[in-house]
């Protein structure tokens, strides 16, 4: 053999595909999930005096920095009023607040980020979304890139380099 053909060749590096990792644009912190349960009589009754007397006494400073689910884990009827309530307290810490559980908060959080992206870099490139991550990124965000770079972009795939699926090509 000769020295040229001993030289691997790296097709995927020598590509002109732009490949977007949504896991870069996961936002850091500590992810809370509040179960408002616990301030409910038996669990599913609210009592407008106690359930304010335990808001009042909760120790609010440790959601400092904290993305913060607010739900109920029990098949109480609460009124909106309530999560509005939790909502004025957490403000002072929190950086997000958000009615439902992890993912809804997930959800959120990304459609934040996406929504306010410079996607000019993008225009008429061959991207590939990238698929495999380790952070907790929601299949939502899945959507809402594609939708957004849809029309920009020459062509959009999803998944790798090596083992791309095509989802669109501009003609």
């Amino acid at each position: 053999m000769s020295k040229e053909e001993d030289v691997i060749i790296n097709r995927v590096a020598q590509s002109k595909l732009v490949t977007f990792d949504l896991e870069d644009y996961y936002p850091s912190g500590p992810r809370v999930l509040l179960d408002i349960s616990q301030w409910l009589f038996e669990g599913i009754i609210l009592r407008e005096k106690e359930f304010r007397a335990s808001v009042k006494a909760h120790d609010w400073s440790q959601y400092k920095d904290a993305f913060v689910a607010v739900h109920c884990s029990t098949d109480a009827i609460v009124p909106g009023w309530a999560f509005m309530l939790l909502t004025v307290e957490l403000s002072a810490y929190a950086k997000k607040v958000v009615k439902g559980d992890l993912q809804n908060l997930e959800t959120s959080l990304y459609q934040s980020v996406l929504e306010n992206l410079d996607l000019t870099d993008f225009q008429d490139k061959m991207v590939i979304i990238k698929g495999c991550s380790k952070k907790p990124v929601p299949e939502s965000a899945y959507l809402l890139i594609t939708q957004q770079l849809h029309p920009l972009v020459k062509s959009l795939m999803y998944g790798e380099a090596c083992s791309s699926v095509p989802l669109f090509k501009r003609k």
